[in-house]
């Protein structure tokens, strides 16, 4: 069974960085597309950067280009965004998404295993 536990995040000013995790198992992970989505309250979930099988592809939307970073460390099955100069509209729950062949990159229904999320606050 897939398990995506992710961590990392907390309360940061507008402006700071946090670096997020998420830790898989249960799953061949080298074989999957990973992908980091947020929903902030009373708002649809929306995607934010993916990451290709090998790591070559990296897919980022637009609202984060230039300030988040995704990468993956196969051998210890982990997934990362980096997310610097953060705004306070970046405030959400973040959530780690793993799928062997997604439909989309960008899609959260095309992702078929979930984490539990971890929460950003970022202060004005």
């Amino acid at each position: 069974q897939v398990q995506l536990v992710e961590s990392g995040g907390g309360l940061v000013q507008a402006g700071g960085s946090l670096r997020l995790s998420c830790a898989a198992s249960g799953l061949s992970f080298s074989s999957y597309v990973m992908g980091w989505f947020r929903q902030a309250p009373g708002k649809e979930r929306e995607w934010a950067a993916s990451i290709s099988r090998g790591g070559n592809g990296l897919y980022y939307a637009e609202f984060v280009k230039g300030r988040f970073s995704i990468s993956r460390d196969d051998a210890k099955n982990m997934v990362y965004l980096q997310m610097n100069s953060l705004k306070p509209e970046d405030t959400a729950a973040y959530y780690c998404a793993a799928d062997l062949r997604p439909y989309s990159y960008t899609v959260d229904t095309a992702f078929g295993s979930w984490g539990q999320g971890t929460q950003v606050t970022v202060s004005s």
